[in-house]
């Protein structure tokens, strides 16, 4: 008490000359050790959850299968692979990537406010008081790093204005690890004080460590505090979430590219990523001279898209769902099957994988490998039509790739190449 008497009697002027360093800097009445705890388990279940469907994505694009499809090049260890990506349910990659970003999204008012809460220790001084202490600082560069690193990248592919040098895919996955790195340590020295904060308190006599010194007057509880920092995240949830959803949902998700109507009329009426002029495709490139060429054992062979057409032609209702999160609800697409494609290739009986390439000259993924259980699902197609109509020009015309449960960018768009084999 003498000493809170001492700081509150110092004129202006000279609190005024306090440093970051100094507690007595960080006057808000609202810090303190329950109010981050709870930020805190909140935080613990939702980057959880975050790094659990970001890995599920990079196992989405079946990274071991071709070095097309893997953008994290050098990754070593750090790159394992549990699982061959499956076919079903045909839902599946538009659920995952669905809840990594949104809940990406919704999880930005609570990391700003948990880094807030804190910030009065990342100026303590001495920066470390001994090896453990040193250890925990550490750990928490990585942690505050990491995370603000992720979030950031994140965010602007979502919004489709990546401004950093070098591919989104492979300084994400780094940073995911470096922030791996620091969350986990950060949980194991922290979590059981969080725990028993939140179900004790603090323990009588003990001064609350992120209280400030010196508070100024109240004016906003920290039970308010924490339904601003909610009031936030739902605000968010509804003006995003809606990209995955069709109906009114869409309409209000106004802070992403995909949010909003649906673009145009007609049964070609439903999102894109890339436009066909947007990558250089041309009128001549689909015209009546554009032909398919398959390639196995086989042979080669060409194919127009009339002789296509006149093939057994199989349906498949099936979503596209990108990595910036956003999807299409199940459209109605018609066209031959990979596994018959396969078959005409040299393959009739248990269809190997198939390298697929475009007519796009430029940009990611204009080449991607898909695994034999793709191909040989009967829904995965050479689609030709979609919802009773041709394709669009931006939907992929001629004749473009749709699998199950695969991300968008490997449903590969204006086809030229198909190879079946070993890949």
């Amino acid at each position: 008490m003498p000493e809170r008497r001492r700081i509150r009697s110092l004129p202006d002027s000279l609190r005024a000359l306090r440093t970051p360093a100094d507690p007595a800097f960080w006057r808000s009445p609202v810090r303190g050790v329950r109010f981050t705890a709870v930020l805190g388990v909140i935080l613990l279940v939702g980057l959880t959850l975050l790094f659990v469907t970001g890995l599920l994505s990079y196992a989405a694009y079946n990274p071991d299968l071709n070095r097309v499809n893997d953008k994290t090049p050098g990754k070593g260890w750090l790159g394992f692979y549990l699982f061959s990506w499956p076919t079903g349910p045909h839902w599946l990659y538009r659920l995952t990537q669905g809840l990594h970003v949104t809940v990406g999204i919704v999880l930005v008012p609570v990391l700003l406010a948990k880094l807030w809460s804190v910030i009065p220790r990342l100026f303590a001084l001495p920066p470390a008081r001994s090896v453990g202490h040193a250890l925990e600082r550490i750990s928490l560069l990585l942690l505050v790093g990491g995370a603000l690193f992720e979030f950031l990248t994140g965010l602007l592919n979502i919004q489709l204005d990546y401004l950093f040098p070098g591919s989104f895919y492979t300084l994400h996955f780094y940073g995911a690890w470096v922030f791996l790195a620091g969350f986990v340590a950060h949980v194991a020295l922290k979590m059981p004080q969080a725990v028993r904060v939140l179900r004790h308190g603090i323990p009588r006599g003990r001064p609350d460590s992120l209280a400030a010194p010196d508070p100024l007057p109240a004016t906003l509880s920290r039970r308010g505090a924490l339904a601003l920092v909610g009031a936030g995240s739902l605000l968010l949830l509804v003006t995003s979430a809606g990209r995955s959803f069709d109906g009114p949902l869409r309409r209000i998700a106004l802070l992403t590219p995909r949010g909003g109507t649906d673009p145009g009329p007609g049964p070609n009426a439903f999102q894109i990523n890339k436009t066909a002029a947007a990558v250089r495709i041309t009128p001549s490139d689909t015209d009546e001279r554009w032909r398919l060429t398959v390639r196995g054992p086989a042979g080669e062979f060409r194919f127009s898209r009339a002789e296509l057409l006149a093939m057994e032609q199989h349906s498949a209702e099936l979503p596209i769902a990108c990595v910036e999160g956003w999807s299409t609800s199940d459209q109605r697409w018609r066209g031959v099957r990979l596994s018959d494609l396969a078959a005409l290739a040299g393959y009739p009986d248990r269809p190997p994988g198939v390298f697929v390439e475009s007519l796009q000259r430029s940009g990611s993924f204009r080449k991607a490998a898909l695994r034999d259980n793709q191909v040989r699902d009967g829904r995965s197609l050479l689609a030709l039509e979609v919802n009773g109509a041709p394709l669009s020009p931006d939907h992929g015309y001629p004749a473009r790739i749709i699998v199950p449960a695969a991300p968008g960018v490997l449903n590969t768009k204006w086809v030229e190449t198909l190879t079946f084999g070993e890949l």
